[in-house]
């Protein structure tokens, strides 16, 4: 049995998530696609794949213009959905940049692959997306 999932859409994510609109359009195709019953593997490169370090934690720090809401964090985002979607959305990461980056402390739910693997997991899913920079 193939490590790899055959999905319908393999979504990479690559760059800086916190310089524009990256991590929300993310988020939000995610929902979308697995609401409409598609099966998704992530791919986080780059610097995406600080989306999952589990130093995160729960929540963001306070906004100062709304001090009493909590806004959850990139890995509370994650793991909804994963729970949401069992055995419809797998996410990986990058193992060498995540580790060049110094981001390796990630949450279990989130499996970092070597990038030689890369390959594998564009052949499992029916269509590719590349979201970000390279």
């Amino acid at each position: 049995m193939s490590r790899t999932p055959q999905t319908d859409v393999l979504l990479v994510v690559m760059g800086p998530p916190h310089t524009g609109e990256l991590t929300t359009s993310v988020f939000r195709l995610l929902q979308v696609l697995l609401e409409r019953g598609a099966s998704v593997q992530v791919w986080a490169c780059g610097y995406s794949t600080m989306l999952s370090q589990e130093a995160l934690g729960e929540t963001k720090p306070a906004n100062l213009l709304d001090r009493y809401t909590q806004y959850p964090t990139t890995v509370v985002l994650i793991r909804e959905l994963l729970d949401a979607f069992p055995g419809r959305l797998h996410w990986f990461g990058c193992r060498a940049c995540s580790e060049h980056r110094g981001a390796t402390g990630h949450i279990p739910e989130v499996r970092m692959r070597a990038p030689h693997t890369f390959g594998g997991h564009v052949h499992a899913a029916t269509k590719t997306l590349f979201m970000g920079v390279a």
